[in-house]
């Protein structure tokens, strides 16, 4: 990973929309912008966006048109992956057991069949 932690997040400030979109290759149906792109790459993170394209088979997550996905890492370095409604009612939930992500907690959205973040909704 080359980026600090501050500044992964400051380079995450910049997207406010996406010129592309990627289809994730472990479901195809699943899109994922430049923004969701740099988290995984930059953060070392495909592991994140496999678990939201994957779990869209799970009723209670393909029930939601718009999921807030929020990873909540701990300083003991496990995490927890929750997916969210939009009104903060947990429909899935993942424990981590270890993550070098480089933030203690990040949203991504799940809509219209895209990853993507907050700033480019």
């Amino acid at each position: 990973m080359t980026n600090s932690a501050s500044q992964f997040a400051s380079q995450l400030r910049q997207f406010t929309g996406s010129e592309n979109w990627y289809r994730h290759s472990l479901n195809p149906q699943v899109l994922y912008t430049d923004g969701a792109k740099f988290v995984a790459e930059e953060g070392e993170a495909y592991w994140l966006l496999d678990i939201i394209a994957t779990t869209q088979s799970v009723p209670a997550v393909k029930a939601e048109e718009f999921q807030a996905w929020k990873l909540l890492v701990s300083i003991d370095r496990s995490a927890t992956l929750y997916c969210e409604d939009g009104n903060n009612n947990v429909v899935f939930s993942q424990p981590i057991p270890y993550t070098d992500f480089p933030l203690y907690n990040l949203m991504l959205y799940f809509a219209n069949q895209v990853i993507h973040l907050p700033s480019e909704y």
